[in-house]
């Protein structure tokens, strides 16, 4: 759980992007309600930034390519880009490691995932709170509520 303190500048990985696009009920959709509203901070690279067009035009999806479009340059207008460097961490999917590495470089208070699993270290550290879209928004529901 995030405490309701801060956690104002966050990484969001593509599944709650997604899964957010999918459904307006879902707690991930809330997160990107809060990012376009101002109260969380992407933060970004250009790795991310292709991940999440690249998934979101995916044809499996359905996504009008307007929407998508609108979504994205909403995020991509009030997020920070970050500078970020490889790390020494080891996750069970490589692929997963730039959410890590923005989050690391950019002192996020949060990586925010649907699956906190994929950012279990299999070696190294970090110290970075994976959570969930469920428990950001617990944490933040003092704060914002």
């Amino acid at each position: 759980m995030v405490s309701a303190s801060a956690p104002r500048r966050v990484v969001i990985d593509t599944n709650v992007v997604i899964s957010g696009m999918l459904s307006p009920f879902r707690a991930a959709s809330r997160v990107l309600d809060l990012v376009i509203a101002g109260e969380l901070t992407p933060l970004v690279d250009d790795r991310i930034l292709a991940e999440y067009r690249e998934v979101a035009r995916r044809p499996k999806f359905g996504f009008d390519a307007g929407d998508v479009e609108w979504i994205l340059s909403a995020i991509e207008s009030v997020a920070e880009a970050i500078a970020a460097r490889p790390i020494a961490s080891v996750l069970p999917d490589p692929d997963d490691l730039v959410f890590l590495e923005v989050a690391v470089a950019g002192a996020a208070d949060a990586l925010v995932t649907g699956n906190t699993r994929h950012f279990e270290p299999v070696s190294g550290r970090h110290a970075v709170p994976v959570v969930s879209p469920r428990e950001l928004l617990d944490g933040l529901a003092g704060r914002l509520g």
